[in-house]
């Protein structure tokens, strides 16, 4: 009896050692001093660095580190031959995973329990291929386990709950991105129609709008024209600043926002969006204000102010999408439906894997299958919520690059009329 207890004890052991891969150890770089982190936002990935903080190895500390840009040469590596290897390779650093790592425990645990009951209430296979009798004996003893074909009959339910729980996120996050990247192209195009418009009353051939109030071609005061068009391409920046900051969490953005409009705007006029309860809406009155102060026609000035009525659309659907979760009830039914299944599935696949050694080979299935289920709920629960991981930072630092050089350029005749200016002066 004693020499059957060992045996038991023994096979215990050797079948708990896969679950434990899922858990940090001691010694793991994961669990480090917390250190502040010197990431760009524009890195894709963990932090390199591993004395980087836990906290931003996976879950929320990580989404900062998904705000990647691209360039030609990151495309190269996206299309490397060795990207299959590669992904393989770093599977252990997901942070999807991690994220996860509960949920993974939890059912490769419920697959030691059946292995090892079954074991114990049924006899087991000893080292050296030898059958034992069961260790623990009665009437009321009996193995655990489930038929396989419920869960067959629900797999496909269960993955078209997951494909639209990923593609409604997805969708999300596509529209998040449309949403700034119309904010780019119209950008633009306010400041080049201000640029090449200003001081005009008329078109190039000297055909005059109706209802001119003011000569064709009026003299233009180059310092007036730059600090005029100057405002414009500050307040333009400042209304996708104060996007950024008004869709991102403020313990994040708070206090470098409220830097970075000091440092480039007048102190009233920073101080002005800051104190405001709607920070984007001030910002865009300021912007409308510096539009109407331009001396153009009226016609072009509203050719110009259309795009202000895109910027308020964006705006909205930015807001639309950060306060309006998929609905919550399809949320957690699809969770409770996975791991339901995902659960109970290790009492039904005990007897496929009865050619294994005591059925273990049943453990480390039942993990993987896990790690990439959980993995796909994980990653449609990470998309859900697009603006921290859309790098909205630097979309508004190229928006104001942009807009800078754009006004930096020379409008219609300006030559000739800098020319007269000049004359007159």
């Amino acid at each position: 009896m004693v020499s059957r207890w060992t045996s038991a004890v023994a096979f215990l052991l050797a079948i708990a050692t896969p679950g434990n891969a899922f858990v940090s150890q001691s010694n793991s770089p994961l669990v480090s001093k917390p250190v502040t982190s010197t990431s760009s936002a524009l890195s894709m990935g963990p932090p390199a660095d591993p004395s980087a903080p836990i906290t931003e190895q996976y879950g929320e500390g990580s989404r900062k580190y998904r705000r990647t840009v691209y360039t030609h040469d990151q495309w190269v590596k996206h299309r490397s031959p060795d990207r299959f290897l590669n992904n393989i390779r770093t599977l252990v650093n997901s942070g999807i995973y991690k994220q996860v790592a509960k949920e993974v425990i939890a059912t490769t645990s419920v697959a030691v329990f059946v292995c090892g009951w079954n074991a114990l209430a049924g006899g087991y296979e000893g080292f050296d291929g030898s059958m034992h009798e069961a260790v623990i004996q009665g009437s009321w003893v009996q193995k655990v386990g489930l038929p396989l074909t419920p869960f067959t009959v629900l797999t496909p339910s269960l993955g078209l709950l997951l494909v639209f729980r990923t593609n409604t996120s997805y969708q999300r996050w596509d529209e998040a991105r449309k949403f700034w990247g119309l904010n780019i192209n119209h950008t633009r195009d306010l400041n080049r129609m201000a640029t090449a418009w200003y001081g005009n009353q008329s078109n190039q051939d000297d055909t005059k709008f109706i209802g001119a109030s003011t000569p064709a071609a009026e003299n233009i005061d180059p310092v007036k024209r730059q600090e005029d068009l100057q405002q414009l391409s500050l307040f333009t920046w400042a209304f996708v600043r104060s996007m950024k900051r008004h869709l991102s969490p403020p313990a994040e953005d708070e206090d470098a926002f409220c830097q970075e409009l000091r440092a480039r705007l007048s102190p009233s006029q920073a101080q002005n969006i800051i104190d405001a309860a709607h920070r984007p809406n001030r910002a865009l009155y300021d912007l409308s204000v510096a539009i109407d102060k331009l001396p153009m026609h009226f016609m072009r000035k509203n050719e110009i102010n259309k795009n202000l009525s895109i910027f308020e659309d964006t705006l909205g659907g930015c807001e639309r999408l950060l306060s309006s979760p998929v609905p919550l009830f399809y949320s957690r039914h699809t969770a409770r439906f996975l791991s339901t299944w995902l659960l109970l599935l290790p009492f039904a696949l005990y007897d496929p894997f009865k050619g294994s050694w005591n059925h273990i080979a049943e453990i480390p299935t039942v993990a993987l299958t896990s790690v990439f289920l959980f993995g796909i709920e994980e990653l449609a629960t990470q998309l859900e919520e697009p603006f921290t991981i859309l790098p909205m930072q630097g979309f508004c630092d190229k928006i104001g690059m942009w807009c800078d050089e754009i006004i930096s350029w020379r409008g219609q005749g300006l030559d000739k009329e800098v020319e007269q200016y000049s004359m007159m002066n």
